[in-house]
């Protein structure tokens, strides 16, 4: 099956919802024993279930600027999670996802958390959407922080396009109108093509669910969050339904990375995988990717490596809309999903963390990590109702290697016993680090380009 680009066709709509810290086997598609979420299991069962798919950076903002530009994000210059003071952006010279798709007549619309600028200036309607509704940053930016209140004294705000329109106390019914506001941008929209983004602030700490879920499934508040988000998505694929645009309509669900495990009860599971967000151990940035397009698209279970940076360059494909001539890194993974490769056009994919520091790479089969510091529980629990505990910071001291179908749990390191596999992703990082830089080995990177300020 292919995407054949042909003008004549009704250009696909696409619908993108991104939860927010949700972990790996946090739906009953992917291993939850306690998480039922019906609605997302039936779009993994009709459609494309992706199992190594991989957020770009274990993160929120970096990670959400791969999803819009096609790029690494410190190749673009977005590092860590911005705060409510953060004054830069996307850089104008990028183009967004939102962008390419309004140039080739899509209308556009985001409702839920943006993260990428909390200026005017770069507002979500400044970089190609035409409506936004929801909030600037993450939802534990506020005066109730459990650790830090005294770090956010700005009030957080509820957003319509660019006027705030409350300030959120509460935010259980959160999710229930974000949903309703995507339904709405639906129904208006459903004679022209449309690119809909739902990036959930949850399940994200604070947690909140509405009176319609908490309590809901006897599993405690995460399990109640997880249910609500997975009603949501049904909803939003019933209204798609009723006015007849789900055979012709791109949907995909995935997390921005994977669960913040030091706040126990009220975070995720990232499975077998080792660690959790803010690592780039699998934990931290393999997480459920389900793609559903009834038009183009069977059903299949695809393990082969892709990453948040593919979707622009994918996207652009299936509507032939036209990129931008900058350097981007994602690919464009039609012919995976759709069936005519069984290989990811990948060579490698890097994994940078916190400002521009290279932690892992994979290729193939293979994942090395490189040295530094990172954080860990090391066992001990999380916390709990929403108090986190400290995290521990371990060593990596010297290159680790580890083969991830026979070892997913990065358990054993095998450097030593393949040394020419690992001197061919030392290559690699030696290639990636003159190209884009290593804080931690001192390399500047050759093509970096400006945030926007």
């Amino acid at each position: 099956m292919s995407c054949s680009g042909e003008k004549s066709e009704t250009p696909p709509n696409i619908v993108f919802i991104l939860a927010d810290d949700l972990g790996y086997a946090d739906l009953s598609s992917y291993g939850s024993s306690f998480i039922n979420t019906p609605y997302l299991d039936q779009m993994a069962e009709q459609g494309v279930k992706l199992t190594s798919y991989y957020a770009a950076q274990p993160v929120c903002s970096a990670s959400r600027a791969a999803i819009l530009t096609g790029s690494y994000p410190n190749r673009i210059g977005i590092h860590n999670a911005w705060g409510p003071k953060w004054e830069s952006g996307i850089n104008y010279d990028e183009l967004t996802l939102a962008e390419m798709l309004k140039n080739n007549g899509y209308k556009t619309g985001i409702f839920g958390k943006w993260h990428l600028g909390s200026v005017e200036k770069y507002f979500p309607t400044k970089q190609g959407f035409d409506e936004f509704y929801g909030i600037l940053y993450s939802n534990d930016m506020w005066r109730f922080h459990p650790e830090y209140p005294d770090a956010f004294p700005e009030d957080l705000l509820l957003y319509q396009n660019e006027t705030p329109i409350q300030e959120l106390i509460d935010q259980s019914d959160l999710t229930k109108n974000i949903t309703d506001e995507s339904i709405k941008f639906i129904e208006e929209n459903k004679n022209n093509p449309f690119f809909l983004y739902v990036p959930h602030p949850q399940p994200h700490v604070p947690l909140f669910a509405s009176s319609d879920f908490n309590g809901k499934t006897g599993e405690g508040l995460y399990a109640d969050v997880i249910t609500e988000i997975d009603y949501s998505v049904g909803r939003i694929i019933e209204a798609l339904e009723k006015n007849n645009l789900s055979d012709n309509t791109i949907i995909v669900f995935t997390s921005d990375n994977g669960p913040w495990l030091s706040y126990g009860d009220h975070a995720g599971s990232s499975g077998i995988y080792r660690e959790g967000k803010g690592t780039t151990w699998e934990g931290g940035v393999r997480v459920p990717c389900i793609i559903k397009y009834p038009k183009k698209l069977n059903h299949r279970v695809i393990d082969e490596p892709v990453m948040g940076i593919d979707w622009l360059p994918t996207f652009a494909n299936i509507t032939n809309s036209q990129m931008s001539e900058n350097k981007i890194d994602g690919k464009n993974i039609w012919p995976l999903l759709s069936g005519n490769t069984d290989k990811t056009p990948h060579e490698k994919l890097l994994f940078y963390y916190r400002v521009n520091e290279l932690h892992s790479i994979r290729m193939g089969d293979w994942k090395m990590q490189f040295p530094r510091k990172y954080r860990s529980l090391n066992g001990r629990d999380g916390g709990k109702d929403g108090m986190p505990v400290k995290y521990e910071m371990n060593p990596v001291d010297a290159n680790e290697l580890y083969n991830l179908i026979n070892d997913p749990e990065e358990k054993i390191n095998v450097y030593n016993k393949y040394p020419k596999i690992a001197k061919q992703i030392e290559d690699l990082a030696d290639n990636a680090r003159f190209e884009l830089g290593d804080r931690l080995t001192g390399a500047e990177g050759a093509e970096n380009r400006e945030i926007g300020k």
